[in-house]
């Protein structure tokens, strides 16, 4: 380290000395902290980082994941010579292999995501991968995806190589030093307690890969992570190597469920078992004890010789060669195979950084935006798919082990959308599961919640892809019941918070930006803002009575937004915040007789001038306690019935036999989307992310500049409308047989203009629509550009008010 001692204090302390805590060690110290101390227990590169492949693929489709990578892509062939460490870059390109057309639309999906994020990926035909790689067998292969410049890198040059740069940069680094324990002191100053001292410090970072479960729970917590085997064998000299100066591009192929290479001047090939994939240490509770270091274990050969013997139809002339060199080493993993950069749940100052089972690819764009959030409160990419806030406390355990075995094993086999995967499923349920089970709804899952997404009412399975697909008629005809008569959805997945306390309403008005209601029974959708003004969450909040608050916010959110609200009252403050997401289910009944529906069910005055839209009550239906409040999601006139869940299918049946002269009938999340669409209703995580604040998200109508000081105010005012480099725009687009999912390019002449949010086609008014962020010269009503789906550009026109009741009155009936 730099510093002659140990020392006594530093503003951060990582914990973890591989790809991910050196490359957070050197972006903190590009940002200007330079006053980190990383700590490692072993060497640099010791735990996964110095037996990986060091693969660097720009090929992904994932819009912020893809950033990540390209951080990496781009830095790594510079890090050399900005460091002076040896790093020894590849940049040999890479193909992927397609063998249905669902392959090939993705990759039209993944070059529009490059062309958004400034990679190079071309779509090209079998004679083409014939002419890169003259030595393939490309029988059955309809196409490569190419991007051109990835590769790959040398795993423990490229940590060091961050890690010296991190030093000369001021940064201190620690080896042989085992972390043995950290605690939280009454200042909110953290003890990180060393075998060679004691250090206090401000930030503390989990960047422990292998070991980062045993890391969290030293301070009380725990995360979703399990260590899977992987394995890749180094082929003998191969002939034909020695015979080009070229490198071979890295191949990623479903077929044998491998990538494949040139290592040196030798054949590389990693295998990701397609079943009976193994986790590390088992016998140790799934993670090394605590002197491991460099640890390999024996491959399972006869598991793996099915997968090589694929990878020789490929290559041929790798037949006779021999294996002069194995390495099965741990990955770390977790449940949607996206690392954990953020915030621990519920502590202050305490982060991750781990979990990448694509490390190196990973490492320095994982340090770099992680990095931004903790210097400046946000970073400029969405983080909601790596906060490591996304998962409950379900999912560490049982859910994690089926879900990371079964990515693992899916690694080359494209997730379609629509697919629902068996693995780990059912782990949060309602008492109208069974209910609606029977009825025919098809379930997905969000944040452990099983919720139906549309009903089969014949017993069709989804013929799921990139299209249109035999559930759209039935979508639509649920869209038509909301409509036209009356609908019933459960959406018992909300995140339920009750706040309470003779501060209440200050302290509430204090951390978030539209005005609490001052009446009984009023409600209000607000957001809570980062110090920056960038939007941190959204909430929808109702007065049940004074100093007692029912906060809702959405399934995704519910780790993120108990942070939030937990952590946010000052000392003198008389506020308490309790969750109570699991003890209280949710029941829509919405569409123009929903009314009617009710009328008989409960002895409320469901009239207008009495029960008035975003209002709630406590009402009683089917003798059950029920919060009733009027809002919904859909743009209808309608209840959200919030019940026990104990009550759930007393409730459910009695408004399911009175909507029947009425013409009642279920409906899931994609009628949802696709009323909302309709609407225009922004969704958090899409429209509403980290990225941006409410001036660019067109949400100011939700902002009270009149109220007292709140966390974002001044930044939010201080946000130039005039100069803001991105607007967020409601288009129609052509319709086809697909539609706007998120993540598409959106294009003038070619040119990139914007990238698209969410979208979805209104099953009412036959449009195609859809939200995205756009330069603010393209944002006037009428303005016309093209966006990219599924590499046909078609043509999309800007929006002024919603294609469905522009002027908000069927919601007020």
């Amino acid at each position: 380290m730099n510093a002659k001692r140990f020392p006594s204090q530093s503003r951060v302390v990582i914990v973890g000395g591989g790809v991910m805590g050196a490359g957070l060690a050197y972006h903190l110290a590009e940002e200007g902290w330079t006053d980190v101390l990383l700590i490692e227990k072993g060497e640099l590169t010791s735990g996964s980082t110095w037996h990986a492949a060091g693969q660097c693929p720009s090929f992904i489709a994932d819009y912020n994941m893809a950033k990540i990578h390209d951080h990496g892509v781009k830095l790594y062939p510079k890090l050399e010579a900005l460091t002076g460490q040896y790093v020894s870059w590849h940049g040999c390109g890479g193909i992927r292999f397609a063998y249905k057309t669902a392959e090939v639309e993705w990759f039209h999906r993944v070059a529009g995501v490059g062309k958004l994020i400034g990679f190079e990926c071309d779509i090209i035909d079998p004679a083409k991968i014939k002419e890169l790689i003259p030595y393939a067998n490309i029988d059955g292969v309809l196409a490569g995806a190419w991007t051109h410049t990835d590769g790959h890198v040398d795993p423990a040059g490229v940590c060091n190589a961050m890690a010296r740069g991190a030093r000369q940069k001021g940064v201190g680094i620690v080896t042989h030093n085992r972390v043995t324990d950290i605690k939280q002191r009454k200042s909110r100053e953290w003890e990180v307690v060393t075998e060679q001292g004691s250090v206090i410090a401000e930030h503390v970072v989990n960047a422990a890969g292998c070991y980062a479960r045993q890391v969290s729970q030293m301070v009380g917590t725990d995360i979703p992570l399990i260590n899977m085997k992987h394995t890749y064998l180094v082929t003998d000299t191969v002939q034909e190597f020695l015979d080009r100066d070229d490198e071979m591009p890295v191949i990623r192929d479903p077929y044998p469920s491998s990538y494949y290479r040139q290592e040196q001047k030798s054949g590389l090939i990693g295998i990701y078992e397609m079943e009976n994939s193994q986790e590390c240490w088992t016998h140790r509770e799934g993670w090394p004890e605590w002197d491991s270091e460099n640890e390999l274990f024996d491959p399972d050969f006869e598991n793996l010789m099915p997968y090589v013997e694929r990878v020789m139809e490929r290559i041929p002339m790798w037949r006779e060669l021999g294996i002069k060199r194995t390495v099965c080493g741990a990955i770390p993993h977790t449940p949607d195979s996206n690392p954990f950069l953020g915030p621990a749940a519920g502590l202050r100052n305490f982060w991750h950084c781990n979990g990448a089972s694509i490390g190196i690819a990973a490492g320095a764009g994982s340090g770099k935006y992680l990095a931004q959030w903790m210097v400046y409160g946000d970073a400029e990419i969405n983080m909601l798919g790596v906060d490591p806030r996304r998962f409950g406390n379900f999912a560490p355990g049982e859910y994690t082990k089926a879900k990371s075995h079964e990515d693992y094993e899916h690694m080359y086999k494209l997730h379609l959308p629509g697919e629902e995967r068996p693995a780990g499923r059912k782990m949060r349920t309602t008492p109208l599961y069974d209910v609606l089970k029977a009825k025919g709804a098809v379930y997905t899952e969000v944040n452990g919640w099983e919720r139906p997404k549309w009903f089969s009412l014949d017993g069709r399975e989804e013929e799921v892809g990139f299209r249109h697909n035999n559930s759209f008629e039935a979508v639509a005809e649920e869209c038509r019941a909301v409509r036209e008569r009356v609908g019933v959805q459960e959406l018992s997945t909300f995140a339920k918070y009750e706040v309470v306390g003779r501060d209440a309403e200050r302290y509430l008005n204090r951390i978030s930006a539209n005005r609490m209601p001052t009446r009984e029974g009023g409600i209000t959708l607000t957001h809570y803002l980062a110090p920056t003004g960038r939007l941190n969450g959204e909430s929808t909040i109702t007065r049940l009575n004074e100093g007692h608050y029912y906060v809702l916010s959405g399934a995704t959110s519910e780790e993120r937004d108990l942070s939030i609200l937990a952590q946010s009252a000052e000392e003198d403050e008389a506020v308490s915040v309790t969750r109570i997401t699991d003890d209280w289910g949710v029941i829509v009944v919405v569409g123009p007789r929903s009314r009617d529906t009710l009328a008989g069910l409960t002895d409320e005055d469901l009239t207008n001038a009495s029960f008035r839209w975003l209002t709630g009550k406590e009402i009683v239906v089917a003798d059950a306690p029920v919060r009733a409040l009027r809002v919904n999601y859909v743009g209808e006139l309608g209840w959200e019935l919030h019940c026990r869940m104990e009550d759930m299918v007393r409730v459910y049946e009695a408004v399911w036999a009175a909507g029947q002269e009425f013409g009642i009938a279920d409906f899931g999340t994609y009628a949802m989307n696709s009323l909302r669409m309709e609407k225009a209703y922004k969704g958090w995580g899409a429209e509403l992310t980290n990225e941006i604040s409410m001036v660019e998200a067109d949400a100011m109508r939700f902002f009270r500049e009149e109220k007292e000081d709140f966390t974002g105010k001044s930044a939010t005012l201080a946000v130039d409308k005039d100069r803001i480099a991105l607007q967020l725009v409601y288009f129609e687009v052509e319709a086809g047989d697909n539609d706007v999912v998120g993540g598409e390019a959106v294009l003038d002449g070619g040119e990139i203009i914007g990238v698209t949010t969410s979208g979805g086609y209104g099953h009412i008014t036959g449009k195609s629509l859809g939200f995205a962020y756009v330069r603010p010269g393209y944002a006037d009503p009428g303005c016309v550009f093209e966006v990219e789906l599924i590499g046909e550009n078609r043509k999309a026109t800007v929006l002024k008010d919603p294609v469905w009741d522009p002027k908000n009155e069927r919601v007020r009936v």
